[in-house]
């Protein structure tokens, strides 16, 4: 039988629900992301569950989650470059704000580093050399 592995860092399953409450309760007043996001969710409870069932997989070891974050955001078509930066002000504010300092520092290197391989896979994809946007 195999041992549950143990969480990344110290957050529990309430933590995680609490800060993609806040967080979404941000994005959804935001003048430049709340009208992407408006565009694409129109259930904001299953959003937010299925947001935290992602960081509790990736954070706790949970196997809820059985989504496709890269293709959700590529084929969004609206979410451009510049919008990861404010994201990630915003999720950081929201990790201060709702949590100890080491769990905050140790859930945002996590999300820096997700958020950099997701625009990578989703921004930079709609560019060609040289940073040269791709016309459709």
């Amino acid at each position: 039988m195999m041992t549950a592995l143990p969480p990344r860092f110290d957050v529990t399953r309430h933590d995680i629900e609490r800060v993609v409450a806040s967080f979404y309760a941000l994005v959804r007043q935001h003048p430049g992301l709340g009208p992407v996001f408006a565009a694409h969710v129109t259930d904001w409870p299953a959003h937010e569950e299925k947001i935290a069932a992602f960081w509790a997989n990736a954070i706790l070891h949970e196997r809820g989650y059985d989504g496709n974050p890269v293709r959700v955001h590529r084929d969004a078509g609206n979410v451009r470059p510049g919008m990861f930066e404010i994201w990630l002000a915003l999720f950081d504010l929201t990790l201060r704000t709702e949590l100890r300092p080491d769990q905050a520092a140790a859930w945002s290197a996590m999300a820096h580093k997700i958020g950099a391989s997701l625009r990578a896979s989703v921004v930079e994809k709609m560019q060609g050399p040289g940073g040269v946007p791709i016309l459709r």
